[in-house]
């Protein structure tokens, strides 16, 4: 799995974290925080659009996070395509929309990870993989 490796510092103040693993029809979801390095899986957003922010808009009520976490997919080599673009522009909206930084993680492998672990939910099992990894990179 590659390194997650935030792209900017994250001050040390932000405890609690929120990740997404995009897809155009379901998004998976996670929990975490920075003192545990753990997180726990959420219930799927299974909707688009709006329908689907409506969704991301009640759990940031309900968890309150610091920031929010996208899993960005690359090819293995590393080269962008059609969904690298559309997780990175779902990403640039969560931040336009609810004004909490948002930090991009590389997620190469993710969800090839949370079926070979046998996740009943792979989305959000791979929301979990995307968290915990970018909780590791924190100091």
């Amino acid at each position: 799995m590659p390194d997650a490796t935030p792209p900017v510092s994250v001050p040390s103040h932000f405890q609690s974290f929120l990740a997404f693993d995009f897809g155009q029809k379901r998004t998976g979801v996670a929990s975490g925080n920075r003192l545990l390095r753990t997180a726990t899986p959420q219930a799927t957003i299974k909707a688009e659009g709006d329908a689907r922010f409506a969704q991301v808009e009640a759990r940031i009520r309900e968890w309150q996070p610091d920031a929010l976490v996208v899993g960005v997919p690359y090819h293995p080599d590393g080269a962008p395509h059609d969904n690298t673009r559309a997780a990175q522009r779902f990403a640039r909206q969560l931040h336009g929309r609810f004004k909490l930084p948002v930090y991009e993680v590389d997620e190469r492998y993710s969800t090839t990870e949370a079926l070979a672990s046998g996740a009943r939910d792979a989305d959000a099992a791979s929301a979990c993989i995307i968290l915990e990894q970018f909780l590791r990179s924190l100091p």
